[in-house]
């Protein structure tokens, strides 16, 4: 749940608006005071603060003061029981994002919450995306996302890499296999020699001999392996034996075990293989990182095209949120140079489904959107669709859709 900072002397008033948070599926952080509250604020504070201005001590000037010399972009709102106008003028003036009379009407300060949560969150999640691209960790530079999913990618690659055994790569297509391969390449003992790579299907048993030659002190990468011939499979179980051979890695966007049942792929080298196995997730799997991906991949197109970077709203990227991407990444890379051209986003079509599979995909597309519409507050989502808060909650759990996952 998103955090909320809440500092007030006043009990009755601290309780009240701490209530008035939980119910809008919001963390409160309760303080009576600015010596209580200053241990939560830090440049990764992933929330907003609400201060009372009027304190005893230090007041809510000097917890403005103090979170902008922690963090220039910790968005602090403040209150204050007396309607004044330079008062107001000054915490504007001071870097407050809003300021609000008490009482103030729960929709305004959740208007003002919202807002404050989405800008703090976009903050957070462009600087973890620039850390990675500045990272010297291969692993964090070339595998971009901000999700638990991508994170766990990043620490299968990172415990891999450094073993001298096969690997075997699996993920849907479009998903960045090869990426993978390369990045684990890069971070292995094996880094200074080559890293070749080679479509399976294209790779001959007579070939094999001059294949792992070429590629001996490196990486030799061999893409969709399911597509392998039978008898370059066994060549390659026997090739690997030699203690002179180069580390190979794997890829696969099928499914092995079955076609090892039925004779079509050799079972010595998929037990081989699936020792050390690094799974990518598709980008359905992982919404959250949708957004970050798509801005950077607007960045690196318009650098290409020549372009300014254009503007991206968040009803786009909600929008871009809702949709399958079968294609995965790679879909998502048209899309932004789509987008940096001027040219319309095409929709997921639903051709060959049946009608309750149809209406089940218009479904949860209506839930996603109407959560990135509230920032990932359920409730609210659930309000706005008029739909019974457990109703809502049970159609969330049928599709598999976390709030947390469209919070920006």
């Amino acid at each position: 749940m998103q955090k909320v900072l809440l500092v007030d002397d006043d009990a009755a008033v601290r309780d009240a608006l701490t209530q008035t948070l939980e119910l809008n599926d919001l963390s409160p952080i309760a303080c009576a005071s600015f010596v209580v509250a200053k241990d939560h604020i830090t440049p990764e504070f992933e929330g907003v603060i609400v201060s009372d201005i009027r304190m005893p001590g230090r007041d809510g000037f000097h917890l403005l003061e103090y979170a902008r010399e922690i963090d220039p972009a910790l968005p602090v709102v403040l209150l204050t029981g007396e309607g004044d106008i330079p008062m107001a003028v000054r915490a504007m003036s001071e870097g407050a994002v809003d300021f609000l009379e008490k009482p103030c009407a729960t929709a305004d300060l959740l208007a003002v919450l919202q807002r404050a949560l989405q800008t703090r969150a976009l903050v957070l999640e462009n600087r973890q995306l620039k850390r990675q691209l500045e990272s010297g960790d291969p692993a964090a530079r070339l595998l971009l996302g901000v999700s638990p999913l991508a994170e766990e990618l990043r620490r299968q690659v990172r415990r891999v890499a450094p073993t001298p055994t096969e690997v075997l790569i699996t993920g849907p297509t479009g998903s960045g296999v090869s990426k993978v391969a390369e990045v684990i390449h890069l971070m292995s003992p094996q880094a200074q020699g080559a890293f070749i790579k080679r479509a399976a299907a294209g790779v001959k048993t007579t070939g094999l001999d001059l294949l792992m030659h070429e590629a001996a002190g490196g990486t030799l990468f061999l893409d969709d392996i399911q597509s392998l011939p039978i008898e370059a499979q066994t060549s390659l179980v026997y090739l690997l034996d030699d203690p002179t051979s180069p580390r190979l890695i794997a890829g696969s966007t099928a499914d092995l075990p079955p076609r090892v049942e039925n004779g079509s792929f050799s079972a010595d080298l998929y037990y081989r293989l699936e020792g050390m196995r690094v799974r990518i997730p598709a980008l359905s799997e992982r919404p959250s990182d949708i957004p970050p991906l798509f801005r950077h991949y607007v960045v690196v197109s318009a650098e290409q095209a020549g372009l300014a970077v254009p503007e991206i709203d968040n009803a786009y990227l909600t929008m871009l949120m809702t949709q399958d991407w079968p294609g995965n990444t790679r879909s998502l890379m048209s899309a932004a140079m789509r987008f940096v051209l001027g040219m319309p986003e095409e929709v997921t079509h639903a051709d060959g489904l049946g009608l309750a599979e149809q209406l089940a995909q218009v479904e949860r597309s209506i839930l996603i959107a109407a959560l990135g519409r509230q920032n990932g507050r359920a409730a609210a989502a659930a309000q706005a669709l008029q739909v019974p808060r457990k109703t809502f909650y049970d159609k969330l759990a049928r599709y598999g859709i976390r709030p947390e996952d469209y919070r920006r």
